[in-house]
């Protein structure tokens, strides 16, 4: 997970709990369990940001085509004591790029209440330049901790072609109560249980394989924005241009 700088094409699908169990095992030659976690299992919980105008979530609702987002990161159960992963994704005509570093939790925090004046280089971060964009970010769109985002993940990295990664995210939940995210991954779930989210994650194509294994199973490709998602689930009123009520919201109708 210390991979700082990326960028990769991504497929997103929603799909049932069956067709992702049916899909394990159909993969099982192709691929490896991802490293980090128990067998490429592992919760992550996410901090993102927002403007005061919802201008992040309306980049991304109206799929414009460039936008990106600002989230600090943790895996598993991390401490304030911890590392986090402070990054910037952005997307570009479908492609995925992330800039990331590695900081501290407790200095993440510090960060985000520093004074104006006061420079990056004062904080601990194992990358300086990536910490300059994600200031010049903050202070561009205003942004400010809006919600807290987290999911248990199930991760793959392909056996033969270290650029294919395929994650299944259940138990999706979101709040913006409690924004500390060492509390660890809960909240209100923004999906509907029965629902995963799949990521197929790849440099150029998809291999032939996949393809054929995502037909069978009648894999159906589908938007699925966590942070829309979760905005639309936890504004007291919908964010006005959105048509999306909760109940869809709730069975994964985005």
């Amino acid at each position: 997970m210390a991979l700082e700088i990326f960028s990769r094409r991504e497929q997103k699908y929603l799909i049932s709990v069956h067709q992702y169990e049916q899909l394990v095992k159909k993969m099982n030659p192709y691929m490896r369990y991802d490293k980090f976690g128990d067998e490429g299992r592992y919760s992550v919980t996410s901090l993102y940001f927002e403007t005061p105008d919802q201008k992040i979530y309306y980049e991304t609702k109206n799929k414009l085509n460039f936008r990106q987002k600002l989230r600090l990161r943790i895996y598993d159960d991390t401490s304030i004591d911890g590392d986090a992963f402070f990054e910037v994704k952005q997307k570009y005509n479908n492609v995925v790029n992330k800039r990331r570093m590695v900081i501290p939790l407790r200095e993440a925090y510090r960060y985000l209440e520093k004074h104006e004046s006061d420079s990056v280089l004062d904080y601990q971060t194992s990358n300086y330049q990536v910490l300059k964009e994600i200031d010049h970010f903050r202070k561009f769109y205003n942004l400010k901790p809006e919600m807290v985002v987290s999911y248990d993940r199930h991760a793959f990295h392909s056996i033969t072609n270290s650029d294919l990664r395929i994650t299944f995210d259940l138990n999706l939940r979101c709040r913006k109560n409690d924004l500390r995210i060492e509390n660890g991954p809960y909240g209100s779930n923004f999906i509907d249980a029965n629902l995963v989210v799949l990521e197929v994650k790849v440099t150029d194509s998809v291999p032939l394989w996949l393809t054929r294994m995502l037909q069978e199973l009648n894999c159906e490709q589908r938007s699925a924005s966590k942070f829309c998602t979760s905005a639309e689930l936890l504004s007291n009123k919908w964010l006005s241009g959105s048509h999306v009520n909760k109940e869809k919201v709730m069975i994964g109708g985005m």
